[in-house]
């Protein structure tokens, strides 16, 4: 696994940031004006109760990625709100396999307009620590498995494909189909639309990404009205894709099954034809009934719990 150093900008508005890979590096990176490390991405994930790659990033285990592919947008959206997290949804994109739950570790990606003067000071410090270019595949190549891209190219599309068909197959691959979620454009649809990864995006067009250059790998990034930090887990459906604190991912996942459950039993009541929607829904209002569903919901919940335990 690749230890790598991250760039700060997105909390730091001034700062251009390059990311490097530090197994091309004898000593601290120097390559960027302003550095974030190791320990600020610790820092700034300092919640979040997992294990870390060697760079910092979060990783929110297997076993909670596979449950969190049962979730509805409505079941991540209750906690993130009754916590206080209100910008961690993003939606408006083109949704390759609407069908399919993406569900990955963020990987962000950050590119900026073109600006000379920074992007060949940028470059020549790369190539001081042996990386010949500065590219979107630099960030594509440090891929692990469960991850999902997500790039600020901001909004850009004209020039702001980050993917097409044949880097889009290696995304697949390297991150054994986790997703792409891009604020700006791929290329190639017809044969990206063959290879079964999910990905959001705002547009397609035909020309390759260039006039951006790229400012950060692994740090705050902003997609639509989100603040995505790297690890956090991601979760797209039809409607859009949530970026969850890793922190929450637990929480999100165990109140999840209570909602999917309250929505059990009570379709279960609806198809009795005894009552009107006002009795059951969204709490039954007879005293009766709603020891009913205290009971189902604690015998449904250690079910669930014993065939996860058995798995």
């Amino acid at each position: 696994m690749k230890s790598i150093a991250v760039g700060r900008l997105g909390l730091v508005k001034a700062a251009f940031c390059i990311s490097l890979i530090a197994q091309f590096a004898p000593r601290s990176t120097q390559a960027q004006l302003l550095n974030f490390s190791k320990q600020d991405l610790v820092d700034y994930t300092a919640q979040e109760p997992f294990e870390r790659f060697p760079d910092g990033r979060p990783i929110v285990p297997n076993d909670l990625l596979e449950r969190a592919r049962e979730l509805s947008s409505e079941e991540v959206w209750a906690v993130l709100e009754q916590r206080g997290f209100h910008n961690q949804y993003a939606d408006g994109f083109q949704i390759l396999h609407p069908g399919k739950t993406m569900v990955g570790r963020a990987f962000t990606v950050q590119f900026m307009p073109l600006r000379p003067d920074l992007e060949e000071t940028a470059r020549n410090k790369a190539k001081e620590r042996g990386i010949p270019r500065l590219t979107n595949q630099t960030a594509i190549d440090m891929l692990q498995p469960g991850d999902v891209l997500v790039v600020d190219i901001f909004g850009k599309k004209v020039n702001g494909t980050i993917v097409g068909d044949n880097l889009f197959y290696y995304v697949a691959k390297a991150t054994n189909g986790g997703g792409l979620v891009v604020d700006g454009s791929i290329r190639d649809l017809d044969g990206i639309s063959e290879i079964a990864m999910p990905a959001y995006f705002r547009s397609v067009d035909p020309t390759p990404i260039s006039n951006v250059m790229l400012t950060g790998i692994n740090v705050p990034v902003r997609i639509g009205g989100a603040t995505v930090m790297p690890g956090d887990l991601v979760v797209g459906d039809r409607e859009g894709v949530y970026f969850i604190p890793p922190q929450l991912v637990r929480e999100v996942l165990d109140r999840a099954d209570e909602i999917h459950i309250h929505d059990e039993w009570t379709k279960k009541k609806f198809d009795e034809g005894k009552y009107k929607s006002s009795e059951i829904y969204s709490t039954p209002s007879d005293p009766k009934l709603l020891q009913e569903y205290q009971e189902y919901l604690k015998k449904r919940l250690e079910e669930i719990r014993k065939q996860r335990g058995a798995k």
